[in-house]
């Protein structure tokens, strides 16, 4: 593609397609809905002398999320549309978001919710915000020592908590 105005060539955006994210999302929602008809047969999904049995309804929900997988890869079978879901530039900005959260998520079972959220902050002051490492740090153990406060000693609500607490005695 050339650029009329001054004769040069235009380089087309490129990324993921609108039909390899719909192929994606119809391979993962099958997945998950083999695993839940699979558990829920194990578990036993029909009917006994009591009523329903503790996988009875979820087997169904399974099975819909199912159909509706098959449906999506359907849809992206009969479509195969070529169009930009994202750029990788796009894809880029999200994953400086979703890999941090995801390190967030899987330091809360070992570190406790109260210093990887402590870290999660003055990380993301940091290298998302561009703060001082001191103004970060501060900021993320301020908030962290006020959220232990508030759920732990006034509201009395445990949430998960790591070496650090056991250490302090909590």
């Amino acid at each position: 593609m050339t650029d009329a105005a001054h004769g040069h060539a235009v380089q087309e955006p490129r990324g993921l397609t609108r039909c390899a994210v719909e192929w994606g999302v119809a391979a993962l929602l099958l997945a998950i809905a083999a695993l839940v008809v699979w558990d829920n047969l194990r578990i036993g999904a029909g009917w006994d002398d009591s009523g329903p049995q503790a996988g009875y309804f979820p087997l169904r929900v399974g099975v819909a999320v199912g159909i509706a997988a098959l449906a999506v890869a359907w849809q992206a079978r009969r479509e195969r549309a070529q169009e930009l879901f994202a750029t990788w530039e796009q894809l880029r900005s999200v994953s400086q978001v979703l890999v941090p959260l995801l390190v967030y998520v899987a330091l809360i079972t070992t570190l406790g919710i109260y210093v990887a959220s402590a870290l999660f902050i003055a990380a993301f002051m940091r290298f998302a915000g561009g703060y001082a490492w001191w103004k970060s740090l501060a900021l993320g153990v301020f908030t962290n020592l006020l959220l232990f406060v508030v759920f732990e000693i006034q509201f009395k609500v445990p949430l998960p908590k790591g070496p650090l607490e056991a250490w302090l005695g909590y």
